[in-house]
């Protein structure tokens, strides 16, 4: 396996990022939800891991049904969301996507 790794220099910190992507992710969550569609957060709690540190864990509904084609609507039912689980402990992520039939983890560092 290769690894590139790549370096951007920011003009802010480390806790100025983080405050800046919570808050990306509120406005686009918000922006995304209308009549009943959209990303409803379950859960946003902290949570602590042995080899990553402090991190907090997301669990989020993407209801996505009016976003789907007609044939697409007509085979699953009214209620299709996809659950998504994260744990960020930044810089490491793990993500979880998973709907009734199939389960995709991803994991970035």
């Amino acid at each position: 396996m290769h690894l590139v790794e790549y370096r951007i220099c920011l003009p802010f910190t480390v806790e100025e990022y983080k405050r800046a992507q919570l808050y990306m992710i509120a406005r686009h969550c918000h922006q995304e939800s209308e009549n009943g569609e959209g990303v409803e957060v379950v859960k946003y709690e902290p949570c602590e891991d042995s080899l990553h540190g402090k991190g907090h864990y997301t669990e989020k509904r993407i209801y996505l049904y009016n976003k789907l084609p007609v044939w697409m609507q007509s085979i699953l039912p009214n209620i299709f969301y996809i659950e998504e689980k994260s744990w960020n402990y930044y810089p490491y992520t793990v993500t979880e996507y998973c709907v009734s039939f199939l389960i995709i983890n991803l994991r970035s560092l």
